[in-house]
């Protein structure tokens, strides 16, 4: 039980940390090209790492979890709205496991 609040401890000051020191640190403009296209990606990058595994075993056959994939790809390529991507996306996922 000891630990558990030293972990909390550690985990809000590493967070605390990582929101501060930026804001502390960098406080002139950032006029890199580079960096500044940098830290436009990140956050798409790590939301797409954080989803892709989540996605692949969301379901329990991985068939119907990479075809659900395709169709929410192909859905969101043609700009159709995230509900009718989430949706459809659901529904093949459903139909891929109700066959299989």
């Amino acid at each position: 039980m000891h630990n558990t609040y030293i972990y909390i401890l550690v985990m809000a000051v590493v967070t605390y940390l990582v929101r501060m020191l930026p804001l502390t640190l960098i406080r002139r403009e950032i006029k890199s090209n580079f960096v500044k296209s940098f830290l436009y990606y990140v956050p798409y990058a790590t939301l797409a790492a954080m989803t892709f595994p989540a996605i692949l075993h969301a379901s329990d056959d991985i068939r119907g979890s990479i075809a659900g994939f395709a169709v929410a790809l192909v859905l969101a390529y043609r700009k159709k709205s995230l509900l009718t991507v989430a949706s459809v996306s659901c529904i093949v996922v459903f139909a891929v496991e109700w066959f299989i």
